[in-house]
């Protein structure tokens, strides 16, 4: 079991790093540190430059840079892969290693807000077949070892059951709280077909129903808590939570996804608008 760092070389892979290695720490497992490099395709360049000697030398330099940002209680390994595609190669380690997430650097451009996406992020973010961790700006100067407690937000939907025994799993891995979240958006609820109320109604019913069966797959000395919050929106909702520097929020992927590959939805990418936690996406189950 590992957990794989893509990196690069800016302050979001610090950022990755940071959150990967304690990732690993709180759940015992290794971490592996990647780079994925464009291969040369110009004969001419390499023969005179050595261009792809060069390219690699420095990354070899880079991580060991990142490799000194994760502490000596962790077994961690470093690699430097070639690909066309920079996601397809990160998939490709990850399945090579057989990686349980990949960490990626959520500093790119893209959002306003501690996660803004760049064009790599995003492309993992629709097509990796496990797991995406985001790490927020800044995270690399948190001082926070360990995971402090998992969130996970519950829906009614198909897909939904993989989401919940992947953060059942998870917090128990790591013997934390988990949180059970349902996020009520009143801005979509109020069509004409189901009232404000009704609404809420319905997401306390399903998240007692839910908290009952995540009890008894977890052991006794790991808390589970739930909570239903309605806003205005997505975002005003998220707000509404208290969340601390060690919490994560794990999310599913939309149903709009193939089996087994990430989706990003449009309610996870309004959450990433205003959440300074680190998000998990998770892939859709099979169907």
């Amino acid at each position: 079991m590992k957990i794989l760092v893509a990196y690069l070389a800016t302050s979001g892979g610090a950022d990755a790093v940071v959150l990967g290695a304690r990732l690993a720490r709180t759940l015992s497992t290794d971490l592996e540190i990647s780079m994925i490099l464009p291969p040369e395709r110009d004969s001419v360049l390499a023969a005179t430059t050595n261009y792809e000697s060069v390219l690699a030398k420095q990354a070899a330099e880079w991580l060991v840079e990142a490799k000194s940002l994760v502490g000596e209680d962790i077994a961690v390994t470093t690699n430097i892969a070639y690909a066309d595609s920079s996601a397809g190669g990160i998939i490709a380690e990850a399945e090579r290693i057989a990686a349980e997430a990949i960490v990626v650097g959520g500093g790119g451009g893209g959002l306003v807000g501690a996660h803004t996406l760049g064009s790599v992020v995003n492309e993992l973010l629709h097509s990796s077949p496990v797991p995406i961790v985001l790490a927020p700006r800044g995270t690399r100067h948190s001082t926070i070892e360990r995971v402090r407690e998992v969130t996970c937000a519950v829906g009614g939907r198909p897909g939904a059951d993989l989401l919940l025994s992947t953060a059942v799993r998870a917090a128990g891995a790591a013997g934390t709280p988990l949180r059970l979240v349902s996020l009520v958006a009143l801005d979509s609820v109020g069509d004409g077909h189901k009232s404000d109320d009704a609404a809420l109604e319905q997401a306390r019913i399903h998240a007692n129903e839910t908290v009952e069966r995540v009890k008894a797959k977890l052991p006794e000395d790991i808390k589970v808590t739930w909570s239903v919050v309605d806003g205005e929106s997505v975002e005003d909702a998220v707000n509404k939570l208290e969340w601390h520097d060690g919490d994560v929020i794990m999310v599913g992927s939309s149903r709009l996804g193939q089996a087994r590959r990430l989706f990003l939805g449009s309610t996870a990418a309004k959450m990433l608008r205003v959440l300074q936690v680190p998000m998990v996406v998770v892939p859709r189950e099979e169907t």
